[in-house]
């Protein structure tokens, strides 16, 4: 899939290196289709590491995505520079009249918080708000997942009692949904959560579908709307070596943090990680921009479509 991003943002070197399909603003403009757009707010600290992760999990269908990234307004970035901010990212306030074909909002580490105590919260809901009449699918990642899960449907989270932290078997429930055709029975996810949304909680709201659960960590995905929301607890987007970097972090403040479960080769650090998730995590992107995107979104973006009447069989 080419991916067009503006041509001078720094991760473009890294994705080309990799082979990855990436067109900048010039060669877009001589293509005669109508690309998706895709928006994304990016709520990590280290944003530039987390533009890489998703751009690479976007580039895997023939489909082209047209990306726009976007941060909140009400808090101050302290991990990534205002020039880049500035430069490659737009507010809520400038982009509130467009409407986009899928939208990505990525988790953040704000779990611990009340929903309700994080500084950009009012803006959060204004923005989950705002995808419902302006997307025609979204994604919520991780703590996004578990603050759309609350603003829209009023389930909890609630603190866990160790960090749930490494690679955790996940199986598959109702696999004739397009969203997890392909999958294997069952599959490898990372997560990296001090927080969940309990299973019998979301079990019990009869407008959530559980797509894919772990006994040990719970929740991997669900959806609600016929795709119009999908719910991801864990991180897919991760690359080989971010549970290693946080691991490393952690010990570094003398933090108390436990190895990051079936990631190490022999359990040991000091081993290189093992990369045993990207298939799934790249056939969960691709279903989506195809199934939930690609197949649903109106041709010229005036209008969202109804869901109730797509047939996704």
């Amino acid at each position: 899939m080419p991916i067009k991003i503006q041509g001078d943002l720094p991760v473009k070197e890294i994705l080309e290196r990799e082979n990855i399909f990436v067109m900048d603003e010039g060669r877009a403009v001589h293509q005669d289709i109508r690309p998706l757009q895709i928006l994304i707010l990016n709520l990590m600290p280290l944003k530039e590491e987390t533009e890489l992760q998703l751009l690479r999990s976007l580039s895997n269908t023939p489909l082209q995505v047209d990306v726009t990234f976007m941060a909140v307004e009400s808090h101050q970035a302290k991990n990534t520079s205002a020039n880049h901010l500035n430069k490659f990212y737009q507010t809520f306030s400038e982009l509130k009249d467009m409407k986009f074909d899928g939208m990505i909002m990525t988790g953040a580490p704000v779990e611990q918080m009340e929903f309700e105590e994080v500084d950009y919260w009012n803006e959060l809901t204004e923005i989950m708000d705002w995808t419902e009449s302006h997307v025609t699918s979204t994604i919520f990642l991780c703590w996004a997942a578990q603050a759309s899960l609350y603003h829209f449907y009023g389930l909890q989270k609630r603190q866990l009692d160790h960090k749930m932290f490494g690679l955790f078997w996940h199986k598959v429930l109702n696999r004739k949904i397009p969203l997890v055709r392909g999958f294997d029975d069952a599959f490898l996810a990372p997560h990296s959560r001090h927080t969940e949304v309990p299973i019998e909680d979301i079990r019990a709201c009869k407008d959530i579908t559980i797509l894919a659960e772990s006994e040990e960590a719970g929740l991997f995905l669900a959806m609600a709307q016929g795709g119009r929301k999908i719910f991801v607890m864990g991180h897919p987007e991760y690359d080989r070596v971010t549970l290693d970097g946080e691991y490393k972090r952690d010990v570094g403040k003398g933090l108390q943090i436990d190895l990051p479960k079936n990631y190490y080769k022999d359990n040991d650090p000091e081993n290189r990680p093992l990369l045993l998730w990207r298939a799934h995590a790249n056939n969960l992107y691709t279903n989506w921009l195809n199934y939930y995107v690609y197949q649903s979104t109106p041709f010229d973006l005036m209008g969202t479509p109804d869901f109730d009447s797509i047939s996704f069989e």
